[in-house]
């Protein structure tokens, strides 16, 4: 990798760190500390836990629809100010409500895809897996971490405390956002011309796209319900308490993690991403079945969140390097937006489901997640492998007009996509190398002043 790529991995991971660790600290926790606020209802609780969910999934495909036609940067920084907003609120509460109500106005701060769409934009084609996988890994561990640590921090902060956390990292998360470089995006075909519904038309008619929303939802609706089941069993059958949970959780994220890695580098490596993720999802499946069966034991809920975790770490990692490869180049942040909505509605949905299942039978709480993960396996399986691209860096000529060198570099046949980064000199072509003549070859070495090797 380049420095560019290196700083933009640095300060989009570290956004999305304090981002996912802010938010997850409150769910292992929130539904025995929830209690605490008047009018509470385990359905109010499950609400206040999901919510956040909600308002990503309504605010997320507007935020990247917009983040396909203008600069991504400023759509970036609202999002972080209304996280923060929201945290304050949350943090100065003293009722249920006015929990929802802070934790929906974070949740507008919808800018997960518009961060990855931001990420793709400034790192090559051969590059562009191990990013969107470091992303992945970057969200999978932040959680791993939030879970951990959110039951060891709220019996000293309570639990305004973490919601003062969460608008404490969403302040430093903006300073982060100043070391990611600045873009400018030159499309072939610009999206000036076409409306929102067109935009939306585009990314709705591939069907694996869809499959991956579909996945992405059923990991999210889980994940937060059984952290909202979870704290209450772990108690009730192992003896618990709430800070305890933590060091279980620790062991049992890390585990999962470490055995997920090398499953990861074979599906980048070796081209199996769709076997790995068909597994990781049957990996999930057998999870829940064996909490359903098992969890009235310690060791059947330990097994079972254990394959869990092994399942949650591989789809975190897999399903953003997927979606930048498959997506429309035009349309990668909306491709994302989609993604992320079906991600946080799934959370809200967990969220509510898990209110309303905290007091019913194992076999029902966890049979229910079950069927619900096995059927997005069974809807996901004609999903095909991605494609795998190519793109080449170049420096740009001292001393010219950019926007005119952008024009003429796109003007070449086999030439899709030009991102430019005028502070560090550096463009990245994105190339159909079928359609390059030797004529083109030589116009491109031409512009950029030196020859390419393409």
């Amino acid at each position: 990798m380049n420095s560019v790529e290196k700083r933009a991995i640095l300060g989009v991971g570290g956004i999305f760190a304090l981002r996912m660790i802010g938010l997850f600290m409150i769910v292992p926790v929130f539904s025995v500390y929830g209690n605490d606020y008047a009018h509470a209802t385990p359905f109010l609780i499950g609400l206040a836990v999901g919510v956040y969910g909600l308002g990503q999934a309504i605010f997320q495909i507007p935020m990247s629809l917009a983040a396909d036609k203008f600069p991504r940067k400023p759509i970036i920084m609202l999002g972080l100010i209304l996280f923060a907003i929201g945290g304050i609120i949350a943090a100065n509460a003293t009722d249920i409500y006015e929990v929802i109500i802070g934790r929906a106005l974070a949740g507008s701060g919808a800018v997960s895809a518009v961060l990855m769409a931001l990420l793709a934009d400034v790192t090559r084609e051969e590059m562009r897996t191990k990013a969107m996988a470091t992303m992945g890994l970057t969200i999978a561990t932040s959680i791993m971490l939030a879970f951990a640590f959110g039951p060891l921090l709220v019996g000293s902060l309570g639990i305004s405390g973490l919601f003062w956390l969460t608008a404490g990292f969403a302040f430093l998360a903006m300073l982060l956002l100043l070391v990611v470089p600045s873009p400018m995006r030159v499309l072939k075909h610009n999206l000036d011309s076409k409306s929102i519904g067109q935009q939306l038309s585009d990314v709705l008619k591939i069907g694996d796209l869809n499959r991956l929303h579909i996945g992405i939802f059923a990991l999210h609706l889980t994940m937060t319900a059984i952290f909202v089941i979870l704290p209450h069993q772990l108690s009730e059958v192992m003896g618990l308490t709430v800070r305890q949970q933590g060091l279980v959780y620790l062991p049992l994220l890390f585990i999962g993690f470490a055995v997920a890695i090398p499953f990861i580098i074979i599906a980048e490596k070796k081209r199996k991403m769709r076997q790995v993720f068909l597994g990781a999802i049957g990996l999930m499946t057998a999870s829940l079945v064996i909490l359903a069966l098992g969890s009235q034991v310690g060791i059947g809920i330990i097994l079972g969140l254990l394959l869990y975790f092994m399942g949650f770490n591989l789809l975190e990692a897999t399903i953003p390097s997927w979606i930048s490869k498959r997506a429309p180049v035009s349309n990668k942040a909306t491709a994302m937006g989609l993604n992320s909505s079906s991600q946080f509605f799934g959370a809200f949905v967990g969220g509510a489901m898990g209110g309303l299942l905290l007091n019913q039978p194992n076999l029902l709480a966890w049979g229910l997640l079950a069927i619900i993960m096995a059927a997005s396996l069974l809807l996901i399986i004609p999903i095909a492998d991605p494609p795998y691209l190519s793109s080449t860096t170049v420096t740009i000529p001292k001393n010219i007009d950019i926007q005119d060198w952008a024009s003429q570099m796109l003007a070449i046949n086999g030439v899709d996509e030009l991102v430019v980064m005028a502070k560090e000199q550096v463009a990245y072509l994105k190339l159909d190398k079928t359609q390059l003549t030797d004529n083109a070859r030589q116009e491109l070495s031409r512009l950029v002043q030196s020859p390419l090797d393409i």
